[in-house]
């Protein structure tokens, strides 16, 4: 069925996939930071403010500079600010749509706590508000779901922490000298290339019918999250996501009393960059739990650095992702059921 171009047109009319396979032309974005008259002074900490897919980039920045940033780096996904936020605080406002209540909510709240405000939108009432308070903010390009944009976030991301002194430009360098890498690991899952042969097509062949449950490390967790995020929104299928070690800690004995014969899917994704016990921890967990959980499948990420692998799989999750939605019988692109909820909410 996935090897059937007219089926893909079929359930795929809006061609979101094609749009997937064109990720590394984000990686190549160059951002451009429109200054405000807020300036750039020393802080004690950070933090960046978003929902959803508008969120990923902020977490995988996290991972990317854990260790060696010497600010502490909070990610609030609310309505609210914490209470530490102050006038040495640089807050980061980051919506895709530019209209989402929450993030705008942190954004007011940082206003008037006066700290350091940067906003990255590809519109909407976030960039307005930037322009009228006189914020510094970066504006991507729109057209593409949240979800599938989170390159252009991560440059954005890396571009305004860089302008405001907080890191230098390695990282919003090596995500653009990863772009002609990952064009070539894209090319393997286009849907010209047969199932044999094609590892997001078998992936989506892995968890048709079932919810997917994936696992990542310390240094992977984002990408599990961003797999939970695909599932659901793009193949419209429940999903969900944890890390290690702290499955080990609570949710591996919730899988100990019943019988193996669950409608799960189960994922670990592996790093050789992550801790050597993550991966002991892995192994051992998905050993002692043979005839309580459905054996894990192993997704080695790809790729010489921490950057590279995390573009690896998060393209990864795109195109599979799709290709599930295709096996689903549905359309990747629309989320019509959040637009409703959003639309009930105004």
């Amino acid at each position: 069925m996935l090897d059937d171009i007219n089926v893909i047109k079929q359930y795929d009319p809006g061609d979101v996939l094609s749009g997937v396979l064109n990720i590394p032309e984000q990686a190549r974005y160059e951002v451009v930071v429109h200054e405000g008259s807020n300036q750039r002074r020393d802080f004690k900490n950070i933090v960046i403010a978003g929902m959803g897919g508008s969120a990923l980039a902020a977490d995988m920045v996290r991972v990317l500079t854990a260790g060696w940033l010497h600010l502490p780096l909070e990610v609030v996904k609310g309505y609210d600010l914490p209470g530490f936020v102050g006038e040495e605080t640089l807050v980061i406002a980051v919506s895709h749509s530019g209209n989402t209540e929450e993030t705008l909510s942190c954004y007011q709240q940082a206003l008037d706590k006066k700290s350091c405000l940067a906003v990255m939108s590809t519109g909407g009432e976030l960039i307005k508000r930037a322009n009228n308070d006189n914020i510094t903010y970066a504006q991507i390009p729109a057209g593409t779901q949240p979800r599938m944009s989170t390159v252009y976030h991560l440059r954005g991301l890396l571009k305004l922490l860089q302008y405001f002194w907080v890191i230098d430009g390695d990282l919003y360098n090596q995500v653009a000298d990863s772009a002609d890498w990952l064009e070539g690991e894209i090319s393997h899952w286009t849907p010209a290339v047969p199932e044999k042969n094609n590892l997001a097509k078998q992936i989506a062949k892995m968890t048709i019918g079932k919810t997917l449950v994936i696992f990542g490390g310390e240094l992977t967790w984002p990408l599990a999250y961003k797999w939970k995020i695909s599932w659901n929104e793009s193949a419209k299928n429940l999903a969900f996501s944890n890390q290690y070690p702290e499955f080990n800690h609570n949710e591996f004995i919730g899988w100990s009393s019943h019988p193996v014969e669950k409608p799960f899917t189960v994922f670990d994704i592996r790093s050789n960059l992550e801790q050597a016990r993550i991966r002991e921890r892995m192994e051992l967990s998905d050993r002692l739990l043979s005839g309580k959980r459905p054996k894990a499948h192993v997704l080695e990420l790809q790729g010489r650095t921490l950057m590279q692998q995390l573009l690896w799989g998060l393209v990864l999750a795109d195109a599979a992702s799709i290709y599930t939605a295709i096996l689903n019988g549905v359309n990747p692109g629309p989320v019509h059921l959040i637009e409703k909820l959003k639309a009930e909410l105004s």
